[in-house]
């Protein structure tokens, strides 16, 4: 929980209280993934390594708290009363769906790492990551169905079907150096920012919150996404693996523009600009390392990372404004703690 730890007194209690009920959504996970087949369990527990912030777990549950009707007439001794099954079982289905986009991305990105151990791609080979992504999405859908309402099931297909066709418009824009900034936050929006956007739109489900309050969590959970995502753009090319935890540069390998990319060519004079496009072309094998670092000294001329993360701060800001509606409680705050840290974390 990088980043949540940090927060203010009052807050100490319910970001207690969000490390245990992650707990029990990591009981919830284990459970529904359990197979009696010794390959399969073996990849299960492999990809339990992959849990790293639970960021959409954390949010179904601080969401589910700041957002539930009686919030504001419970004392914070007494919030963990308004946990119930349907919070842990959605936090697991939502960790599910995550778990499988990175399993798949380790695929089409050709990573070899991720949360500092070997993916399940460079472990068993493409074949065996495709269907253990599969096998996650299966999984969350049969708990889904477990739940009391198809609410949540609705919103976890809308999400898969959404981030799906992000990953495929940025697919198609590979190697397009021409990308501007309203086609690099579309991508964005749908292949990163709908699930954590939906992961505080199930909290509002599960505590029974009003079409209003849940509509306005969601905008403060695609805020959020679009900020994390950019902030993941720019550890890609600042960050180095043993603190990212994941390989890097992948971004600039595989031709994926991001918005510091974007933003220098767009500010870059003629000459620089173009030698910037010839690093991008040459960004492959033994050239990679030295290619990356010449990018980021372009960057660095044109404050490409600063305009980056002011954009990522202006959709932290925006997210926090749609908390204003909910009622002052540590729960509310600890969402703004969660939302702020976002733009300092270095994993």
């Amino acid at each position: 929980m990088q980043g949540v730890l940090d927060v203010p007194p009052d807050v100490l209690p319910v970001a207690a209280l969000l490390t245990r009920q992650l707990l029990r959504v990591e009981e919830v996970f284990d459970q529904q993934l359990a197979s009696d087949l010794p390959p399969v369990a073996s990849l299960v527990k492999h990809v339990e390594n992959y849990r790293g912030k639970m960021l959409r777990p954390s949010l179904v549950i601080a969401v589910g708290l700041a957002t539930h009707p009686q919030i504001a007439q419970t004392p914070v001794a007494d919030y963990e009363k308004l946990i119930t099954r349907d919070h842990l079982v959605m936090g697991a289905v939502v960790e599910m769906v995550h778990m499988a986009t990175l399993v798949h991305d380790d695929v089409l990105d050709d990573a070899e790492t991720r949360r500092r151990g070997l993916t399940v791609n460079k472990l068993r080979g493409n074949e065996a990551a495709v269907i253990l992504g599969d096998y996650l999405i299966a999984s969350a859908y049969h708990l889904c169905s477990t739940l009391s309402t198809n609410d949540a099931a609705l919103a976890v297909g809308r999400a898969s079907m959404v981030t799906c066709a992000g990953e495929l418009l940025q697919l198609h824009h590979r190697d397009d150096f021409s990308l501007d900034e309203p086609t690099y936050y579309e991508i964005v929006a749908r292949k990163t920012a709908e699930l954590i956007a939906t992961a505080a739109e199930l909290g509002c489900i599960a505590s029974g919150s009003d079409p209003q309050t849940r509509s306005a969590l969601a905008r403060f959970g695609r805020c959020l996404g679009v900020a994390f995502q950019v902030q993941d753009d720019i550890l890609d090319l600042t960050g180095k693996e043993s603190v990212v935890g994941k390989s890097v540069q992948k971004d600039m390998e595989k031709g994926k523009m991001t918005l510091p990319v974007i933003h220098h060519l767009a500010h870059a004079s003629p000459k620089d600009r173009g030698r910037t496009l010839n690093l991008l072309e040459q960004a492959s094998g033994d050239q990679l390392h030295a290619a990356q670092r010449d990018l980021v000294r372009a960057l660095e001329q044109t404050d490409s990372f600063t305009a980056a993360r002011t954009g990522a701060a202006t959709f932290i800001t925006h997210a926090k404004r749609e908390l204003a509606m909910l009622p002052q409680t540590p729960a509310r705050t600890l969402l703004q703690v969660m939302a702020e840290s976002v733009l300092t974390r270095a994993f």
